[in-house]
């Protein structure tokens, strides 16, 4: 019989899932049977993309934002207790399944309590620091704390000095092992024709994915040109409609979205780590959006704006004349890097 290993992202937004997909088809390749762990949105979307493999569903952890971004942190802090609650249920659960299945590992990609003793548990994060403002000290730490509970810590980025991650990806004081396991993605770089001149993709928890949404809607309701609208939602049925010179979907699979990103000439997006990646793979001129009040994601975009790759702005300062600066900044390109799979999966 194949080993089993279970691959559990984080449902907060797509990312967590999305990235887990490449690690899931090295699985498959290598000779191991996946197991997918997860709750809501990330759940389906992984099960759409495999729907022959085995699922479980674990906990939610009911993460939302706050409609103001300044009390983003503040709303965290009150949900920590029932956080910690869904940890313990986490664990509760994968060790009754542990206890009835023959499992030979566990990925946790920013599941705090998917873990087991039993056998080799490996945490997947970008964020070895956690940016919070004035707490970032404190935010760090206690997620340090989670992560060595674990075996071994993979991070999705390059660990020279060209990387993606900057500052979040990297620390010299985690107790486990910590190996960079190269940009994840779950796309591929075509070289096509251009169809759409503006590709908007809009995913993350409420409220703040539908505000994004109705803005991005009033700003683009009279653009003369092609837009395709994802709006992130992940259905039973995917969804069609034209509006204008906008075409919407409910949301995409693989296979679509890797085609439509290929063929846009720009991306309008959050500056989530995954979209990053996904974006750097295939090269790509982008605008970011950082989703209100989230520290890491102003960062990225942050960042990115500074070292002249992708242009950027907050929210409610958003126009379509933040449009004309992409010019001027060069885009994403990708990270040669080659992933050992056979080596990185030795672990089980």
């Amino acid at each position: 019989m194949s080993k089993q290993i279970l691959v559990a992202p984080l449902n907060w937004g797509l990312g967590h899932a999305a990235r887990c997909i490449p690690i899931i088809n090295a699985l498959i390749s290598e000779g191991f049977e996946p197991i997918i762990a997860s709750d809501g949105e990330a759940l389906a979307l992984l099960r759409k993309e495999f729907n022959s493999l085995p699922w479980i569903k674990l906990p939610s952890y009911n993460i939302t934002y706050a409609k103001n971004g300044k009390y983003f942190k503040l709303k965290l802090i009150r949900e920590f207790p029932k956080l910690l609650k869904v940890i313990r249920d986490e664990k509760k659960l994968i060790n009754n399944f542990l206890g009835k299945n023959e499992i030979s590992g566990i990925i946790s990609d920013n599941r705090l309590g998917v873990k087991s003793k039993k056998v080799p548990s490996v945490f997947m994060t970008h964020q070895l620091n956690v940016l919070s403002g004035n707490t970032t000290w404190f935010s760090t730490k206690m997620h340090q704390y989670f992560i060595n509970k674990f075996d071994v810590c993979w991070v999705p980025d390059a660990h020279g000095a060209i990387n993606l991650s900057g500052k979040l990806g990297r620390t010299k004081s985690l107790a486990i092992p910590t190996k960079y396991i190269g940009p994840l993605s779950r796309f591929n770089y075509h070289n096509t024709e251009i169809k759409y001149d503006i590709l908007v993709l809009i995913s993350g928890p409420e409220p703040q994915r539908t505000l994004l949404e109705e803005k991005l809607f009033f700003e683009f309701k009279n653009y003369s040109r092609s837009i395709v609208f994802v709006k992130g939602i992940v259905e039973q049925e995917q969804t069609i409609e034209v509006i204008g010179n906008m075409t919407i979907y409910n949301f995409m699979t693989t296979e679509l979205l890797e085609k439509t990103i290929n063929e846009s000439d720009l991306i309008i997006s959050r500056s989530g780590y995954t979209t990053v990646m996904d974006l750097a793979k295939l090269n790509k001129k982008a605008f970011f959006i950082p989703t209100p009040g989230q520290y890491e994601q102003e960062y990225l975009a942050n960042r990115l704006t500074d070292i002249g790759l992708v242009p950027s702005c907050s929210q409610d300062k958003f126009t379509l004349k933040n449009i004309e600066e992409v010019d001027d900044f060069e885009g994403l390109k990708a990270i040669d890097f080659e992933v050992n799979y056979k080596e990185l999966f030795s672990l089980f």
